[in-house]
């Protein structure tokens, strides 16, 4: 159950605003970029941008990393699952409080055409 990648969350108000800081920062063009509800996710790095309304991002502002994992049933025991497992557009994903607090979304991708998990989110 290793992590494969681990991804900072960064919350943004406009992603076409916040790619070219992010891009320039990672020094990699934006690696995944899709819909999902009412936000838009772009995968840049080690970073997944999160874009959307305040009242869009309020849902999600508590969780506090991505981690990429290759089995998510193995992960679901080590905490209290808040949400999924789901169906989201790279694989599936699932929510995680673990002890002591930590709110963790782990995604674990699915065909090679949704994504590339070796590619160093879903994200």
């Amino acid at each position: 159950m290793p992590a494969l990648a681990t991804l900072a969350r960064i919350y943004v108000d406009d992603l076409d605003t916040a790619l070219p800081t992010f891009t320039a920062l990672a020094g990699e063009p934006a690696r995944l970029r899709f819909p999902y509800r009412d936000l838009e996710l772009a995968r840049v790095g080690g970073f997944l941008l999160i874009a959307g309304t305040p009242e869009a991002l309020a849902p999600y502002r508590e969780t506090q990393a991505t981690v990429l994992v290759d089995d998510l049933e193995a992960v679901l025991p080590t905490g209290t699952v808040l949400d999924g497992p789901n169906a989201v557009p790279t694989g599936r994903n699932a929510t995680l409080r673990h002890p002591g607090g930590a709110v963790v979304e782990y995604v674990q991708f699915g065909t090679p055409a949704q994504t590339d998990a070796t590619a160093g989110e879903g994200a």
